[in-house]
This record gives C-alpha cells, sequence and structure tokens, in this order.
C-alpha cells in the first residue's frame, strides 16, 4: 500500500469517526475512537475529545496502526 493510496482513501472519511488500533509492541495496544480532522503531506490528524493526535502515513505502512470505521 503506498502513501498516495492510503492519502485517496483517508480523504473520503474526513468527519468520520474511526478505530485506532495502535501497537505498542509485545502484543500490547491501545486503542482510540478518534475523529479525522486533517490530513497533511506526511501526517493526518485526529481529535479524540478535544485531545488532538497526529499519525503519520508510515505507521499505516509499517502495520504500528490499523484503522477502522467505526
Amino acid at each position: 500500500m503506498s502513501k498516495t493510496t492510503i492519502i485517496r482513501n483517508l480523504k473520503k472519511h474526513i468527519g468520520d469517526e474511526l478505530v485506532i488500533k495502535y501497537n505498542l509492541g509485545r502484543n500490547k495496544y491501545e486503542t482510540y475512537r478518534v475523529r479525522l480532522k486533517k490530513l497533511y503531506e506526511h501526517v493526518f490528524v485526529v481529535e479524540d475529545n478535544n485531545l488532538i493526535r497526529c499519525f503519520s502515513y508510515s505507521d499505516i505502512i509499517m502495520k504500528s496502526i490499523k484503522i477502522y470505521l467505526a
């Protein structure tokens, strides 16, 4: 999966609620229920109860995070 494919797929869901499962390593995960806010060239921004978080597209490519529709 390329960065342009990821951006194209995420553009469809700006404003939508998503679930992000973040791999911390050693079978540990954090799960966030967020709303997709903005897409930038190297990162995308999500909001979780007025807390802003940024993730890189490379996180998706490297499978550090998985994104699901809520």
